[in-house]
């Protein structure tokens, strides 16, 4: 996903947001893509074809806000869509994987039917800084016999370490724009 235009546009349009939420914070807002209608579909086109090109068979995606790339992604491309989401808020039987924060553990869980041995996933965010979440996530796939083939982002963080977290989580780790 190196197109450099799209990258462009995405950093004109994604708003810094000083000491959100808390002091110190410079929060990355991606509601001004989401105003943009071509410029998210152009977004969601890019995702979808990541997606298409990694050979994947289902579509996962990371509460909340990967939510609003990776459901169209899936529709676009007739694939299944696994919700990865917090504790207690999946009505069926799950599987949790917990993870570290700067301070403390986090938790997600997904349906134990997301993902069947074998099937290829991509896991979709909007956003990658440590990484913790998207690992736990990609964890969560091979507890359930799958391969993480894919973890796609619309913005990545450079300054952290949240590619670098990646690098044995799974396969490949695609951004359309680097701050």
């Amino acid at each position: 996903m190196k197109d450099a235009e799209l990258a462009q546009a995405l950093g004109n349009r994604i708003r810094d947001v000083p000491d959100f939420p808390k002091p110190g914070i410079l929060f990355k807002d991606i509601t001004p893509v989401l105003l943009d209608a071509p410029l998210y579909g152009r977004v969601v086109e890019a995702l979808a074809t990541a997606v298409r090109d990694a050979g994947t068979d289902v579509v996962m995606g990371i509460e909340s806000r990967g939510y609003l790339f990776a459901a169209p992604v899936a529709a676009r491309l007739g694939l299944p869509l696994a919700l990865v989401r917090k504790p207690g808020k999946l009505p069926w039987r799950t599987r949790a994987a917990t993870y570290d924060l700067e301070y403390g553990t986090d938790r997600i869980e997904v349906h134990e039917d997301a993902v069947q041995p074998g099937q290829r996933v991509a896991v979709i965010d909007d956003l990658l800084a440590t990484g913790g979440t998207m690992e736990a996530a990609c964890r969560l796939v091979r507890d359930l016999g799958g391969a993480p083939v894919l973890a796609a982002f619309v913005v990545e963080l450079s300054f952290l370490p949240g590619r670098q977290r990646l690098g044995n989580a799974v396969d490949a780790v695609e951004s359309l724009v680097v701050f």
